[in-house]
């Protein structure tokens, strides 16, 4: 059967829903859960995930008494029966940040050996739990989050600085919880998928410090309030270092995952599936130019391999906006403009590139589909192509053509997939 445009759309959307199923937590935690513990067990948690996370934890210990909080992304909550949720915002905090992060804190009071702590932790609860360092205020941190979004910084980077602010972030959660057993589970949306890095690692120790987190804000230039710069400066009360804490860390669900299970539905659809990695970052436009080469060769040369085939890749680029206007875009829609102004309408190559959280950057849009019209469509609606990639105005052009992709909330956050189909 010939990959016609009805085809291969089908085919891209398949694809990426089945990354998406493969991170479900309602489908995975059960298989991660220690054993039940025979005194207390209380719950904590942050994330895009942690509201479905403790649904599916009550679901399969309904004889274990559990109490505790989570905090997730506004319209991301699910009913849970003993487990506490709050909504808060992201990727900038809000007032219910800080009080879910205090409220997290809180639960970590009178604990003993006795007792066990779970914590589930998933992408987005670096914004989501945000608690103040002392002698900050969430102002501070709402500030700095935005210059950090805005400079092109890692989500490494970021979370550095994060954690040296923060009262929960980079392992003092965790110390908090001694000395109660601490497993946590972990859904990682992180290139590498470190530990210390999704969600700023709350519950795990710290390799970074203050002198990181002032190299990154200067090599940025990201300018901050005296009172700031003075408790960077100061390094009083330094993140909890590799042996300072103990706990069990677990993670339920990676890229990595999500790519396996892409390739393996790839190959149900007649595919040949090349994994290119589950951790590339860089700048969107850049990758879409470079993907876009590697497409063409496949195209042209069946290098690195013959068609019919798909490119799986994963990772999280980045978007350095810079001082001057700029539209509504994303990571995920950068990279695939990008990637359709470089094929400029070649033949046979569709492709897909979506958050599996259902957001890329600030508006309600996964991702997008590129198609070999997708330039001369975009032209049609009276929209240059390049005009709006240099704008970073890429959802403005997907929503326009129709080829926008809306997934609402999936609940569950393993980072960015794409996939480009070559016939």
């Amino acid at each position: 059967m010939a990959w016609d445009d009805a085809r291969a759309r089908a085919a891209l959307r398949t694809l990426f829903d089945a990354g998406v199923a493969a991170a479900d937590p309602r489908k995975v935690l059960a298989a991660y859960l220690p054993p039940k513990p025979g005194g207390r067990c209380i719950v904590v948690g942050c994330g895009k995930a942690a509201a479905v996370m403790a649904a599916s934890l009550e679901d399969a210990w309904p004889d274990v008494t559990l109490t505790g909080t989570v905090v997730t992304r506004y319209g991301h909550a699910v009913p849970t029966r003993h487990i506490e949720v709050i909504e808060a915002a992201h990727p900038v905090p809000d007032v219910n940040s800080e009080r879910g992060a205090r409220l997290l804190l809180e639960r970590m009071r009178g604990l003993t050996a006795d007792d066990m702590v779970i914590a589930l932790i998933s992408g987005g609860g670096s914004a989501l739990c945000a608690a103040p360092a002392s002698g900050l205020d969430l102002e501070d941190k709402q500030a700095i989050n935005r210059a950090l979004l805005a400079c092109g910084a890692t989500i490494g980077e970021m979370n550095c600085v994060r954690k040296h602010l923060s009262a929960i972030k980079g392992g003092r959660l965790a110390a908090a919880a001694r000395p109660a057993r601490l497993v946590t589970l972990a859904i990682s949306d992180v290139p590498g998928d470190e530990a210390a890095v999704i969600a700023s690692g709350p519950t795990v120790a710290d390799p970074t410090s203050f002198a990181d987190a002032r190299a990154i804000i200067a090599r940025y230039g990201i300018e901050v309030p005296a009172h700031v710069a003075r408790h960077l400066e100061a390094a009083r009360d330094e993140t909890p270092k590799p042996g300072d804490i103990a706990g069990d860390f677990r993670l339920i669900a990676t890229p990595m995952m999500a790519l396996q299970r892409m390739a393996e539905t790839a190959r149900t659809l007649g595919l040949v599936p090349v994994v290119l990695g589950d951790a590339l970052e860089g700048e969107a436009r850049e990758m879409g130019t470079l993907m876009a080469g590697i497409a063409r060769s496949v195209r042209t040369h069946g290098v690195p391999v013959a068609a019919p085939a798909v490119l799986l890749s994963g990772g999280e680029t980045t978007v350095t906006l810079g001082r001057g206007p700029h539209g509504h875009g994303g990571r995920n829609t950068e990279f695939l403009l990008a990637l359709a102004v470089k094929l400029a309408g070649a033949a046979g190559v569709w492709a897909i590139a979506g958050d599996t959280d259902g957001v890329d950057g600030m508006d309600e849009i996964a991702g997008a589909i590129v198609t070999p019209d997708t330039l001369a469509r975009a032209r049609a609606a009276g929209i240059d192509a390049r005009v709006a990639l240099a704008g970073h105005d890429s959802h403005t052009l997907f929503d326009a053509i129709g080829d926008a992709v809306r997934t609402g909330p999936t609940l569950t956050n393993v980072n960015d997939v794409r996939a480009i189909l070559i016939a």
